[in-house]
């Protein structure tokens, strides 16, 4: 597997933020975007698939912003922090409405009691991540 710490080490540009931060944030927001993606193919598969739509719809997006904010933190060069920041507090949005509704189907999907903990767990590493840009 790979070590994303020592991945974000052997960059040699002068990244905005250190390896300690960029990595648990990238593993955080790359296991969320499996979560997502595995937790609505398993709400589509469900019997009650037709209730789970708004769900499935949030998984998606989520997947989608998690894998763009994964994509701007892993090319992180020092330019601009605007972007990045808006892109963090976009994914923020997209995690807690995945979490939110997954969390209702929590009890009855086991995808959903882990999309939900994935999803926590990103949305901590890019309040980290956030805080980092602008101590």
């Amino acid at each position: 597997m790979l070590q994303t710490h020592a991945l974000f080490d052997s960059i040699t540009t002068k990244a905005r933020l250190a390896g300690d931060v960029l990595a648990p944030a990238a593993d955080a927001l790359a296991d969320c975007e499996k979560a997502v993606l595995a937790c609505a193919t398993g709400m589509l598969a469900a019997d009650d698939a037709d209730r789970l739509r708004e769900a499935v719809r949030a998984d998606l997006d989520c997947h989608d912003v998690t894998g763009t904010t994964l994509r701007l933190l892993l090319r992180d060069g020092g330019g601009e922090g605007r972007l990045l920041a808006a892109q963090l507090d976009a994914c923020v949005i997209a995690c807690e409405r995945s979490n939110n509704l997954c969390r209702a189907h929590a009890g009855h999907h086991e995808h959903c009691r882990l999309c939900t903990q994935a999803t926590t767990r990103a949305i901590d590493a890019c309040h980290r991540v956030r805080e980092a840009l602008h101590p």
